[in-house]
């Protein structure tokens, strides 16, 4: 058995994703006449509160084509430290919008003090503060979503400022599913939010960008100038769709199966495993955990795992020094799959 617990873009799309994919009807999308791209972006923008979307082939691309169209070259961005944007996009914002980056520090972020000791007034001699971005769920974050009530605080304090507002949301259908509340209830106040259709729903492909209708009819321009214009993708669309009408539902077994390995993981410390695990308050489908003794080599670890059947991601060393690891569910993994990481990791992992 093969459990890979690396990220919840691996997913495989099921046999019966497939098939609507094959026969989804399709047109050239740049000429904006595909029509189940047409469909899936009507049924996201309306999903997630907005006017309009665009379909783009990477949540990089969506969250760039935020940071570029409401920023301007020399401008700032807040965010907190982690933030996929800045982390994980290859330096793309720097490259592409020629902005920077100011971080708030993870446990202090989005405090009303720490914003106003963060963002940069349009003086001479500073590079104004334009744009914040908001990532719900947070990647490096433990998988920490953010809720209704909090997004609103963020949204009501940040506004004074007259800054644009970006939900990074390439995880917004778990953190909805973990609040209990709609997609749109945690993007209410915000200019843009970008989702994801291969984190949680299982498609093969694809994010898009929601906005206002003029903000999304210059994305469709900026999209084309970065290698974004797609043809017949209506094939790749209709994997979303599939996604949204019948993969939604199945989130809270992933949530409800990383409890699961939580619950493991702290089985296993108290028999003895140098093992610490790390979960937020409300947990969705991403935990962290530590091995807590440096006699372990992290990379022969993950070596060892991987040879028994189990896949995860050393993400280097937490604050505390300690060897850090991920692992993310999804629908590929199963009670099974659980169950045989928990098997592997014990047997992998020696008593201190």
């Amino acid at each position: 058995m093969i459990v890979d617990l690396r990220s919840d873009t691996v997913t495989q799309p099921t046999v019966p994703m497939r098939e609507a994919m094959m026969r989804a009807p399709v047109g050239d999308d740049v000429y904006g006449e595909d029509p189940t791209v047409l469909e899936l972006e009507s049924t996201v923008a309306d999903v997630l509160g907005f006017e309009a979307a665009v379909f783009t082939p990477s949540g990089t691309m969506a969250n760039q084509l935020a940071i570029s169209l409401q920023t301007r070259p020399g401008d700032s961005v807040l965010a907190e430290e982690g933030t996929h944007a800045y982390i994980y996009e290859s330096g793309a914002a720097a490259m592409l919008s020629q902005v920077q980056f100011d971080l708030m520090p993870m446990s202090q972020s989005w405090d009303s003090k720490v914003i106003a000791q963060t963002v940069r007034p349009d003086m001479l001699q500073t590079s104004p503060t334009t744009l914040a971005i908001v990532e719900n769920t947070h990647t490096l974050g433990l998988g920490r979503a953010l809720s209704p009530q909090t997004t609103a605080t963020i949204v009501s304090t940040l506004k004074p400022y007259g800054l644009k507002l970006h939900c990074d949301g390439a995880r917004l259908w778990n953190a909805s599913t973990a609040m209990g509340c709609t997609p749109k209830e945690l993007t209410r106040g915000f200019d843009t939010a970008a989702v994801c259709f291969s984190k949680g729903l299982g498609a093969p492909v694809g994010s898009a960008l929601c906005g206002s209708k003029d903000l999304i009819a210059k994305s469709r321009k900026q999209r084309r100038r970065w290698g974004g214009g797609m043809r017949q993708a209506g094939i790749l669309a209709a994997g979303a769709l599939y996604g949204l009408k019948h993969h939604l539902k199945l989130i809270p077994d992933d949530h409800r199966r990383l409890t699961m390995l939580a619950d493991g993981l702290k089985d296993l410390a108290q028999k003895g495993r140098p093992i610490r695990c790390e979960l937020p308050p409300i947990s969705t489908n991403i935990l962290y955990f530590s091995i807590t003794t440096p006699k372990v080599d992290p990379k022969q670890f993950v070596q060892d795992c991987a040879a028994k059947g189990v896949k995860m991601t050393w993400m280097g060393a937490g604050r505390d020094g300690l060897a850090r690891f991920r692992a993310v569910t999804h629908l590929d993994v199963t009670d099974a799959g659980i169950a045989h990481a928990l098997t592997v990791l014990e047997s992998v992992l020696k008593p201190i």
